[in-house]
């Protein structure tokens, strides 16, 4: 009888193909299984390489399985940590057949020295993931490295559920941002595995706007009630920017970032059944919205937000970003079209209404001449740029004169541009 098999809790692990070959192994050993092992051995090396893990890779395997599993335990402690009732003597139970699986020596059992030592002493080739972002696969790394030490199940346990409350369980806990996609018919959040880095204080400027957003997500955060924020004005000058740092600087207190696409807004009341109970705060993000006369996809985001039987859920806000504040367009022939509706102002009401439902509006403008030149100083200060300041915002000038105008994406394209030109000598 396999030892997995007597797991109660911890079940269908994600890659648990590998956890139960090496069971097999332990069971029969490496005589007459050779296959298996090389078999099992490429799928762990193969593991390793896409998650970045290295040193023991088989307790980093272990320590993933761990943190990757969504069950009772796992799903209770996230984001709380150790939780009362009947659940735990079981959860102690599983504890203590993943320290049998952490204490067995490969070597000892007769499988060969050379790959038990790979095993043991894996160096990747390249130290990034491709599934996680390098803290989280720190972090497990980190835990796959105390679970082995623990003197006890008690221990094991401590170390597991403190994870859990740090970090989270699942994809949902272990990654920062999803998209949504259809598989089947059915609407997935999937991993978004590489977001861009960026932080509040790279954004240069617009302090105003920043602190509102801030404010805001702060009190989401920490539990408080909060508004769903749209994020209108100038093409370039940091919106979608400012929401990828905001989810980069709260997401060690809990907070995940969802991208909808506006032909995805009918799938949202999927998305937020599927997130509503876990212990995260989500927000649903939606870029460069905007609609014309003719779509009609602003309909289901109203019901959605405010609109529908089914009260929006605490943990879920909407952050939306727009070049149009008013979202709908509107063009003056349809003040001509008016005069046929019998209430026009209706119909006008109807098209303001999904504005309204945005309680926190921050607008950015773009910047004037003189916060223009103190953005570009401020960025190749920040990137050792040291050529000389006049100089510097001659050609700066130069280049928002032949390119996008003033904004800091602008700012932020010249500096991309210097850098290269210096690299290049």
């Amino acid at each position: 009888m396999k030892l997995i098999s007597k797991l109660v809790i911890y079940k269908e692990f994600n890659h648990g193909d590998v956890l139960e070959d090496f069971c097999t192994l332990m069971e029969e050993g490496y005589e007459g299984n050779e296959e298996l092992f090389y078999q099992a051995f490429h799928r762990l090396i193969d593991l390793a390489s896409s998650y970045g893990f290295e040193g023991n890779i088989w307790h980093n395997y272990l320590a993933f399985l761990i943190a990757n599993n969504e069950n009772s335990y796992s799903l209770a402690c996230e984001g709380k940590g150790m939780v009362d009732g009947s659940i735990n003597p079981l959860a102690m139970h599983d504890f203590e057949i993943f320290r049998s699986l952490f204490s067995y020596d490969f070597k000892q059992a007769g499988f060969p020295t050379e790959f038990v030592e790979v095993m043991e002493q894996y160096k990747n080739v390249n130290e990034n993931s491709k599934v996680f972002n390098k803290r989280i696969r720190d972090h497990i790394v980190e835990l796959s490295k105390n679970l082995p030490a623990a003197s006890d199940e008690k221990q094991f346990m401590g170390y597991v559920t403190d994870f859990y409350k740090r970090f989270g369980v699942g994809e949902l806990g272990l990654h920062k941002a999803f998209r949504i996609a259809r598989e089947d018919g059915n609407t997935v959040i999937t991993p978004i595995s590489n977001i861009a880095h960026v932080s509040l204080d790279d954004l240069v400027g617009y302090e105003i706007p920043k602190k509102k957003l801030i404010e805001n997500t702060e009190s989401f955060v920490k539990g408080y009630s909060a508004n769903n924020c749209l994020l209108y004005g100038d093409a370039g000058t940091g919106k979608s920017s400012s929401i990828k740092a905001i989810v980069n600087q709260y997401y060690d207190q809990g907070l995940r970032l969802i991208e909808v696409y506006k032909h995805q807004f009918k799938d949202l009341n999927d998305v937020i059944a599927q997130i509503k109970n876990r212990n995260y705060k989500f927000i649903i993000y939606m870029d460069d919205l905007s609609f014309e006369e003719f779509e009609i996809e602003y309909k289901y985001l109203k019901a959605v937000i405010e609109g529908g039987l089914e009260k929006k859920p605490d943990n879920v806000l909407i952050y939306a970003t727009s070049n149009r504040r008013h979202l709908v367009r509107e063009k003056f022939s349809d003040k001509e079209e008016r005069r046929d509706d019998l209430h026009a102002s209706d119909t006008v009401q109807e098209k303001l209404s999904l504005v309204s439902r945005f309680g926190v509006q921050i607008f950015f403008c773009a910047p004037d001449k003189k916060e223009f030149k103190h953005i570009v100083e401020v960025l190749a200060d920040k990137h050792g740029i040291t050529m000389d300041k006049e100089q510097l915002l001659l050609e700066a000038n130069k280049w928002e004169l032949n390119h996008s105008g003033l904004s800091g994406r602008s700012a932020q394209q010249f500096i991309d541009h210097i850098l290269g030109t210096c690299e290049e000598r």
